[in-house]
């Protein structure tokens, strides 16, 4: 297993100037674990202000029993990673395992059967549960056991707080969406996944996500889910977030079949410093709006 430990690498870093490791006290620690990838955030509590991205990558998808031991070598070599007084932890997982039940209907003692629905759940898997305050309802997601009990193990005197994607991202859409006036499809492109959602009047309307095996499934979900939508593919208009250039030809592809496309930007209970204009805006929407989550 130590070759699998090794198995990480680092493809974008930016620090704010004004990051001070004495102020640790009053930072938020972010981190956004997936089976191919980690992101790391930290924000500043006092000014709301996002001091630090990471994003690394694992070249082949990790195992439940390797993906703890990578963190534990990526964490040892980090400068502050493992530090115990931050302000608030935050843990947000990527896996296809989860439900959202309303809020009102959600009942604590059968979140497990809640999921079954939707998932198989394996023996080392338990089932954990976040409230998403803007749309009223209750995600409840599985984690890997021994992934969450490493966490605990880091942290044992700063309970991190755990959160789905699904649920970061439905949070951030819905905050994003409250003051519009019209609404658009919104669509979150990740590694090897789509995330499509949508708004009426502010209220989620439409969540899933979709695995891509091909770049030809790009359009066919997104096709699929306008066509339930009864949205036009000419009138439309589709916002993208996610791991894509401008000018990429991906985005060309996406412009053939959709007429209007256009990119998110950065969420607005956020400060960025300049340093994150190398960063382009509609990347990593995900982790900023972590902090939408389990205040």
């Amino acid at each position: 297993m130590q070759t699998a430990a090794l198995n990480y690498k680092l493809i974008k870093k930016i620090k704010d100037e004004r990051f001070d490791e004495d102020l640790i006290h009053q930072y938020y620690l972010l981190i956004h674990i997936g089976q191919r990838d980690l992101q790391v955030g930290v924000v500043d509590s006092q000014e709301n202000r996002m001091l630090l991205l990471e994003d690394y990558v694992f070249p082949v998808q990790a195992s439940s029993q390797e993906l703890p031991q990578i963190l534990d070598h990526l964490f040892d070599a980090h400068a502050f990673l493992k530090a115990a007084f931050w302000k608030g932890i935050k843990i947000s997982v990527k896996n296809n395992k989860f439900i959202q039940v309303p809020e009102a209907l959600f009942v604590e003692e059968a979140k497990a059967e809640y999921l079954k629905f939707n998932a198989y759940l394996e023996p080392d898997e338990e089932v954990l549960s976040v409230l998403n305050e803007r749309s009223r309802a209750v995600t409840v997601f599985a984690v890997q056991a021994g992934l969450r009990q490493w966490l605990h193990q880091l942290y044992p005197n700063n309970t991190p707080v755990f959160m789905h994607q699904s649920a970061v991202l439905i949070e951030g859409i819905t905050e994003f969406a409250r003051n519009r006036k019209d609404d658009p499809l919104y669509i979150y492109v990740d590694r090897f996944k789509l995330h499509i959602l949508s708004c009426k009047q502010g209220k989620l309307l439409y969540y899933n996500q979709f695995l891509i095996k091909q770049f030809s499934d790009y359009i066919k979900y997104i096709m699929l889910v306008m066509k339930s939508l009864k949205l036009s593919q000419s009138s439309s208009q589709v916002m993208l977030w996610g791991y894509i250039g401008k000018n990429s030809p991906h985005y060309h592809e996406f412009y053939k079949y959709i007429n209007n496309v256009i990119y998110g930007h950065r969420p607005k209970h956020l400060v960025f410093g300049y340093m994150f204009d190398e960063v382009q805006d509609h990347h990593f929407f995900d982790l900023y709006n972590m902090q939408l989550v389990g205040n």
